[in-house]
């Protein structure tokens, strides 16, 4: 696990695009993507490049149960607009949030993660250490299922929905078994709301108390914090300072 502290999240967004295209230069054909406002500087980045992502192919990480692709609040809504429709690929793939039947959905995408195996792998970072939508508890073999997001989950998502009742209770994610399958893995974290679950991560015995804790087994993981969210660390926990 390599640990870089950028002075702010648009260093980190830099920082992750070189992992991407190193990624590509090795030969990289599927990218595992995530949403939210985590990715987005490494989006822009992606956005502003002369980097040709046409042959790529994008496995999302979840999607909101309930959602249609072509709702504001949805995933796939998101990802078209902060990065498909500026940015296309040859395939991009988001779990189906109006499915009728959850276990067949879940079914087919484990199959789409299994056709495309992920080269690399964004992540975010919950405040209460979860990856993808694997709240704390999540076993760490789990694949594809739908899952009951945690209230502190919700209260966060609430910011991009009018109120939190809105705010859909049961999401698809990809699980942590089919996430540590990934070549490489980079997760960002920003903000001090993020620094408890940052220490837990990556100081912090492996427990799925804290999902994330997780990606302390496995090689090639690049952790890329702000300041502010790796404010908690030891220094000796840190490889490199970028300001």
């Amino acid at each position: 696990m390599k640990v870089i502290v950028t002075s702010n999240k648009e260093i980190a967004g830099k920082e992750a695009f070189k992992l991407i295209k190193s990624a590509m230069d090795d030969g990289a054909k599927v990218f595992g993507l995530a949403t939210g406002s985590t990715p987005i500087p490494l989006y822009k980045e992606m956005i502003a490049s002369d980097v040709d992502f046409s042959k790529m192919t994008s496995v999302n990480l979840d999607e909101y149960v309930g959602l249609a692709p072509e709702d504001p609040q949805s995933y796939r809504y998101f990802m078209q607009t902060n990065l498909f429709d500026k940015k296309p690929f040859a395939e991009t793939f988001v779990p189906d949030g109006k499915a009728k039947d959850p276990e067949e959905e879940a079914k087919r995408y484990n199959k789409v993660i299994a056709d495309h195996p992920i080269d690399l792998q964004v992540l975010g970072l919950g405040r209460n250490g979860h990856i993808g939508f694997n709240e704390p508890g999540s076993p760490f073999d789990v694949e594809t299922r739908k899952v009951q997001l945690t209230e502190s989950t919700i209260e966060a998502n609430s910011r991009n929905f009018e109120n939190e009742n809105d705010v859909p209770r049961y999401a698809y994610s990809m699980g942590i078994g089919s996430i540590l399958k990934s070549k490489k893995i980079v997760l960002m974290a920003f903000g001090t709301e993020k620094a408890d679950a940052v220490k837990g991560m990556i100081e912090g015995k492996v427990t799925n108390d804290c999902p994330a804790s997780v990606l302390q087994t496995k090689d090639d993981v690049t952790i890329i914090v702000d300041k502010d969210a790796g404010s908690e660390l030891s220094d000796s926990s840190i490889d490199e300072k970028i300001n």
